[in-house]
């Protein structure tokens, strides 16, 4: 049997740690997270570099990994990781919780903690020549199922030319989301009816509210766009109004998706169990990275409950979902972000990652099978 073939040093060492502030020239006031980004790079002596990114507030994030040592349970991140093993995943990323529990342990740490987790993953199937999905003992698709996501247009006849070009692009599921919706009821039914009406009867059709409405709203809503045919409502309470999702759960046959604002498995086990959600949402640059993913996903499949990832950052963010939906049984469907204004990702990456037919092919490179464009970085860092 031929041994596997490594490209590290059985001795190989984290040398730095550092977070890359990208951003746009010009920042729209619009629900559209992909305008900026932290990149997260960390390197080694043996020449290995990983990558990963962090969906979250750019400059927190940088005091978070950039920051100093203060005491025993509150120390910026890079400080814990120089001089130690990138292949040991597990033990670093309870290193870097235990050694912040007085500061933070959801939200803006497990934030950060995504980001440098993802690239020691990348590290890690570099060094040992293999995709991240094999090393996670995945193997279950060779590309998976995509939707276009994108906001709402202006009005529901801009909504509706959206559906009809997303459509033709060869989706086969698209989502809408945010601004207009909320308005009122009646500007709420009519992006839907004309999002309906864009993509076509065949197509799967989810909505995301984006946080606006109460539970008693939210089910009159959801009773409405049932008549629609709507695949799920995403994100329709206040994100932690997990007796909201219980009641609003229990009320409907239209399938309720949350998640991405979750940051560690405990507070998706609220989400799933007192909030009775139908579909699990798990940002991978959010949620604590592949390692804390892992766990997430099995708790929903303990559950019965598939899961999808969110993303409308980059394409770093796209190659770490397919990766990790590749090691998982209960994967439901990926996110795509078909959001035309956003450019930003594509220039920061080498690779440009594009649906065929509805499909994304998963990566079989090493590592993420992500490299930056260097040229592009320096163009847009700012910090």
């Amino acid at each position: 049997m031929a041994m596997l073939q490594t490209h590290y040093d059985s001795e190989m060492k984290i040398t730095k740690v550092e977070a890359l502030y990208l951003r746009q020239p010009e920042v729209k006031d619009q629900c559209d997270s992909g305008q900026d980004a932290i990149i997260v790079r960390v390197e080694t002596d043996a020449g290995i570099t990983g990558l990963g990114e962090v969906d979250s507030a750019p400059l927190a994030i940088q005091g978070v990994i950039d920051g100093p040592y203060s005491h025993s349970i509150t120390s910026g991140l890079a400080h814990l990781l120089i001089g130690e093993d990138p292949l040991a995943t597990e033990y670093l990323w309870y290193k870097m919780v235990k050694a912040n529990s007085y500061c933070a342990r959801r939200g803006i740490l497990m934030h950060a903690i995504s980001g440098i987790d993802l690239a020691l993953w990348d590290i890690k199937g570099k060094a040992l020549g293999l995709p991240v999905w094999k090393l996670l003992g995945g193997g279950f698709h060779e590309k998976i199922r995509c939707y276009a996501s994108t906001l709402f247009g202006r009005t529901p006849a801009e909504t509706e030319s959206i559906g009809h070009r997303l459509v033709d692009q060869g989706f086969s599921a698209v989502k809408f989301g945010w601004h207009p919706m909320g308005e009122s009821r009646a500007m709420d039914e009519a992006l839907v009816r004309c999002a309906r009406r864009g993509v076509g009867p065949a197509a799967d059709l989810m909505i995301d509210a984006g946080l606006v409405w109460d539970a008693k709203t939210a089910l009159q809503r959801a009773n409405a766009f049932a008549a629609e045919d709507i695949f799920w409502l995403e994100e329709p309470l206040r994100e932690t109004d997990y007796v909201g999702y219980g009641k609003l759960a229990a009320s409907t046959p239209v399938r309720i998706a949350a998640g991405e604002h979750e940051s560690d498995r405990q507070s998706y086990q609220n989400l799933m169990d007192q909030g009775q959600i139908d579909v699990v949402q798990v940002d991978l640059t959010r949620c604590g990275g592949f390692t804390e993913a892992m766990k997430i996903a099995a708790l929903a499949y303990d559950r019965g409950l598939p899961v999808a990832n969110h993303g409308f950052s980059t394409y770093l963010n796209v190659a770490a979902a397919l990766h990790w939906l590749n090691a998982i049984p209960n994967a439901l469907i990926c996110e795509f972000v078909a959001q035309e204004a956003t450019n930003l990702r594509e220039q920061i990456t080498r690779q440009k990652l594009r649906a065929v037919d509805g499909f994304l092919a998963v990566p079989q490179e090493p590592g993420l099978g992500i490299d930056l464009d260097e040229d592009a970085v320096r163009r847009l860092r700012v910090l």
